[in-house]
C-alpha cells in the first residue's frame, strides 16, 4: 500500500488514518496474537476467574481418570462398564493432549516446556494411549502405569506440591552428592561384610554382590531380618553400620526442610509481587 498517497487523502469528520500496527501486523495475525494471549491467561494465569475454572476441571479430571483406572484393574467388570471406561479414557486422553499442545503453542519458550518436569509430565500422561493405537497391545500393558503420572500433574496445581518442586531444585546438587557418597558408603559396607562374614555364610554373603542387600536394608536402618551376621566381627562391624544409617537417612531429611522453608520465602515473595 502506498503511504505517499493515503498521506495526500483530504481528511474527513470521520475518517482517521489507519494505525500504524494495521500494516505491520494485518488483521489475521492480530487476532491470532490476542487468542494467543486469551489462551496463555486462560491456561497459566491462576489467579483470573477463567483460570482458576480451567485448572479445577483438569484437576477434576485427572482424579476422575485416575479413579477410572483404578476400576480397570478390578476383576469381572461387566461388558458395559469397559465400553464405558474406555470412551471416557479417549476423552481425557482428548483433553489432555489438547492442554498439552496448548501449553506448547502459548508458552514463550517451547521447547524449555517440552524438557521441562511439567512437560515430561504432561506427556507422559497421554502417550500410552497413542503407543497402543501404533503398537501390539498385549506388548505395552506395562505402559500402562504411565497413566499414574497423571498425578504428577496436580503439582502444578497445588502450591503445597509446587513448594516441594522448588525444594528439590534448590538441593538438586546436594543430593546428587548425598547418593554419590552413600552409594560409595553401601559399597564399602558390603565389602566390610563379605570380608567378615563370607566364610562364615557363603549362601548369604558369597560375593560383595550377594552382600548389598544386607547393606542396604542396614544402612537404611530397616533391618528386616532374613540376613544376619553370626560372627563378633561381623556383629561389632555392624553396629558401627547401624550408626553411619542414622546418620544417612537424617541428611536428606535435614536437606529438605531447609530447602522447603527456603522454597516458602520464594513463594511468598513472588505472591508480594503479585499483589502490588
Amino acid at each position: 500500500m502506498n503511504f505517499n498517497l493515503m498521506h495526500q487523502a483530504p481528511i474527513g469528520k470521520n475518517h482517521t488514518y489507519p494505525s500504524p500496527q494495521f500494516f505491520i501486523f494485518p488483521p489475521k495475525i492480530q487476532s491470532l496474537s490476542i487468542m494467543r494471549t486469551t489462551l496463555k491467561t486462560l491456561i497459566q494465569d491462576h489467579t483470573s476467574q477463567y483460570g482458576r475454572i480451567f485448572d479445577s476441571v483438569i484437576q477434576i479430571l485427572i482424579l476422575l481418570s485416575l479413579i477410572a483406572f483404578a476400576v480397570e484393574t478390578l476383576p469381572d467388570n461387566p461388558p458395559a462398564l469397559k465400553a464405558f471406561l474406555y470412551q471416557f479414557e479417549i476423552f481425557c486422553v482428548l483433553v489432555f493432549s489438547l492442554e498439552y499442545l496448548l501449553r506448547i503453542l502459548t508458552s514463550d519458550k517451547p521447547l524449555k516446556y517440552i524438557w521441562s518436569f511439567y512437560g515430561v509430565i504432561d506427556l507422559l500422561a497421554i502417550l500410552p494411549f497413542y503407543l497402543n493405537l501404533v503398537v501390539d497391545l498385549r506388548s505395552l500393558r506395562a505402559f500402562r502405569i504411565f497413566r499414574l503420572f497423571r498425578a504428577f500433574k496436580l503439582v502444578r496445581y497445588n502450591k503445597a506440591l509446587q513448594r516441594i518442586h522448588i525444594a528439590a531444585g534448590i538441593i538438586k546438587e546436594e543430593i546428587i552428592l548425598f547418593l554419590i557418597v552413600t552409594f560409595i558408603t553401601i559399597f564399602l559396607t558390603a565389602s566390610g561384610i563379605y570380608f567378615f562374614e563370607g566364610k562364615a555364610q557363603p549362601e548369604v554373603f558369597g560375593s560383595i554382590f550377594h552382600s548389598f542387600w544386607w547393606a542396604i536394608v542396614t544402612l537404611t536402618t530397616v533391618g528386616y531380618g532374613d540376613v544376619y551376621p553370626i560372627t563378633l566381627g561381623g556383629r561389632i562391624f555392624t553396629f558401627f553400620v547401624l550408626m553411619i544409617g542414622i546418620g544417612i537417612v537424617t541428611v536428606p531429611a535435614g536437606l529438605m526442610a531447609s530447602a522447603l522453608s527456603k522454597a516458602r520465602k520464594i513463594q511468598d515473595g513472588e505472591g508480594d509481587l503479585e499483589d502490588e
